[in-house]
């Protein structure tokens, strides 16, 4: 135990500048472009649904499972009050997950915790399969777990570390844009139900400063996040 404890926060290297450039410069074309966006909104989805399960058990509500959909989209599904603060604490965790999943990922690479970095995410990936309660989801959570089980198994470690920091990016930046998406949704009135609009009718607050507030966390993230791994 005490071994396998020592590999996983044993520190490595720090990456040379040009490989985080690069890798910051990649997450933020995938976020921007159409297709590779669309092909990869799915793990941000993951990120946000994750984040208000985790919340609806830290505050202590039934927590009855996720679905993860084919057009990139999710639900949680809990039960208990259908107001107060629990309720409202869920319906906030699932926007700000991904910034900050992607913050605290920022974090440990800065450490140079690469390994542990990535069994952390093998291990949040694993409590969301526990959760799942659809085959696409389920698939879709193996071919992730998968690729980065294997990346840990088989990849050197200048690979781990080159993709860590392209992940790490890609929660940053991916936290930003499906904010925007829900504010033009909202603007169009095609989002009655999201997150944002739930809140509204939850407190005295409108839906607008929700996103708002999700905005501005995600982007505050991105500033954080970058800080914390300049030079890398």
């Amino acid at each position: 135990m005490d071994e396998l404890w020592a590999h996983l926060v044993k520190v490595q290297p720090d990456p040379s500048p040009w490989v985080a450039l690069v890798s910051a410069l990649a997450a933020l074309a995938i976020v921007s472009f159409r297709t590779p966006w669309h092909l990869s909104r799915g793990l941000i989805t993951i990120a946000h649904e994750g984040g208000h399960a985790l919340m609806a058990l830290l505050t202590r509500r039934k927590l009855e499972g996720i679905r993860l959909h084919s057009d990139t989209s999710g639900v949680t599904l809990t039960r208990g009050r259908p107001t107060g603060p629990g309720m409202v604490l869920t319906a906030l965790a699932g926007y700000l997950a991904p910034s900050l999943l992607g913050l605290a990922a920022a974090w440990l690479t800065e450490q140079g915790r690469i390994t542990l970095l990535i069994w952390s995410v093998l291990l949040f990936l694993v409590c969301m399969l526990l959760l799942i309660r659809n085959m696409y989801g389920a698939l879709i959570l193996l071919a992730t777990g998968g690729a980065v089980f294997a990346l840990s198994m088989y990849a050197p470690k200048d690979v781990q570390q080159a993709v860590a920091l392209a992940a790490v990016w890609f929660l940053l930046f991916g936290g930003v844009r499906p904010i925007i998406e829900l504010q033009r949704k909202r603007r169009l009135r095609q989002a009655r139900d999201s997150d944002a609009d739930q809140l509204a009718r939850l407190t005295i607050l409108p839906g607008g400063f929700y996103v708002f507030f999700f905005l501005l966390v995600a982007c505050a993230s991105v500033v954080a996040g970058a800080y914390l791994m300049y030079p890398l």
